[in-house]
């Protein structure tokens, strides 16, 4: 089995207590990321142990992505904060993190990093080079809109 790494970086204006919070709100996610609904299935999906159930698509074509969290770390102000899901479904495996670090007060880092198993062996490898740059795009399309939502609210509760 081959692995492949997908990493996306962004810097939102917006604490990383308020990105951390956001970016970890599981049911919440279906709200920024592209044409996925996401559960807590076990646990509180803030530890250890919990476990998470993510589809992607529509309908019959969606693709079912259960995690299971297998390191939770959060360091209260300011961060660093991390998450780090180990992917158990047929489809998708590896490891997924999720990272959010302060850059100053009002402003912070969210990085998103895929460990991908690809499966079909040789086919895999060859199709990654194809599926990597929509994945990627479709990711950080995301994580902009994720961004938005946390500059707005950050305004918002700067103003009064």
């Amino acid at each position: 089995m081959s692995r492949a790494e997908l990493v996306v970086e962004l810097d939102v204006a917006a604490p990383a207590e308020l990105v951390w919070d956001t970016v970890m709100d599981w049911p919440r996610q279906g709200e920024w990321i592209l044409a996925t609904r996401v559960e807590v299935t076990a646990g509180d999906g803030r530890s250890v142990g919990s476990r998470v159930r993510a589809a992607t698509g529509v309908g019959p074509l969606a693709v079912v992505d259960t995690m299971v969290v297998t390191e939770w770390s959060e360091q209260r102000p300011g961060g660093p904060f991390r998450c780090v899901v180990e992917h158990t479904g047929r489809v998708v495996r590896g490891d997924g993190v999720f990272e959010v670090v302060a850059v100053d007060p009002a402003r912070s880092r969210f990085r998103w990093v895929e460990n991908l198993d690809l499966p079909l062996g040789a086919l895999g490898r060859a199709g990654w080079p194809l599926v990597r740059p929509a994945m990627q795009a479709g990711v950080a399309h995301s994580m902009r809109r994720m961004a938005r939502d946390c500059e707005r609210r950050a305004r918002r509760g700067a103003s009064g």
